[in-house]
């Protein structure tokens, strides 16, 4: 059995799994495993395959910091919850910035920093036991984890305040209808879901893939005029190129051959008439 935290498993169709591995104790984040998260990241980061999939073992997602590391330190709390911080921000920092699509997988709790983890991925896919909370003001903590940055994006302001205000808890069928998550299964659904999800992406058109995720990131920060300027260049590189170009043929080429079958005579039709 692995005492890892985190571990990183390549798949040979392309998919790059970073996978939380603490589930006696919720995967939660004390420094040790914030930072073989952000290393795990870094990891990834310099070879990231064709799509990621961040999932977690056991039955909760990430419950978020371990309180049981941040209490009884006293004076040093401080320092050493900044320091469990910094290290999962690095890895937010990381999985966020990834070229190529990431897909999180979210079963029971995701919890404070879990949340902010879970919601890297560009698509999310969460069990109908997922539970969101933030949690942190009933603890007397603050959002971290790109909680308050993601939110505020995903949901607007007043939805963003609610959740992290009142620590109100999202199911997973509340978090699809909110526009948090992409999409919600049955738990036993899940992890074949994700990985099926994240193999036909790896599989799928790689610089397509990695130019669209790129438009969708600036498009949230860039007037029109100028999306649209960046929308005619991508198109038109990836256009020009043999990735494209076999793509496109292979698809007129599959439209001509269901033509030609819908206009060949069934097997019990009459070949002609006399």
């Amino acid at each position: 059995m692995s005492t890892q935290p985190v571990r990183v498993v390549r798949h040979s169709d392309g998919v790059v799994e970073l996978l939380l591995d603490d589930p006696g104790r919720g995967n939660a984040l004390d420094l040790p495993t914030a930072e073989a998260l952000r290393d795990a990241a870094s990891d990834i980061a310099r070879d990231p395959g064709g799509a990621v999939l961040l999932r977690a073992a056991g039955g909760n997602f990430c419950v978020g910091g371990d309180l049981r590391a941040f209490a009884g330190r006293g004076t040093e709390t401080g320092s050493y919850v900044h320091a469990v911080a910094t290290a999962a921000h690095g890895a937010v920092q990381t999985l966020h910035g990834l070229p190529v699509p990431v897909v999180t997988a979210v079963r029971g709790a995701a919890a404070g920093g879990g949340v902010g983890l879970a919601l890297t991925g560009d698509i999310v896919v969460a069990a109908r036991s997922a539970r969101f909370r933030l949690a942190y003001t009933a603890i007397g903590l603050t959002p971290d984890c790109g909680a308050s940055w993601v939110l505020q994006r995903l949901l607007g302001p007043r939805r963003a305040a609610d959740l992290i205000l009142t620590n109100r808890v999202l199911t997973g069928d509340d978090a699809e209808g909110w526009g948090l998550v992409s999409r919600v299964v049955e738990d036993t659904e899940l992890d074949d879901t994700a990985y099926r999800t994240a193999a036909a992406l790896a599989a799928g058109s790689r610089g397509a893939l990695r130019a669209a995720k790129a438009l969708l990131r600036a498009a949230a920060e860039t007037p029109l005029e100028d999306q649209l300027a960046e929308e005619a260049r991508s198109i038109a590189v990836l256009a020009g190129g043999t990735e494209a170009q076999d793509a496109m043929e292979s698809f007129l080429a599959a439209r001509r051959r269901g033509r030609a079958s819908a206009d060949r005579p069934a097997d019990h039709e009459p070949q002609s008439v006399s």
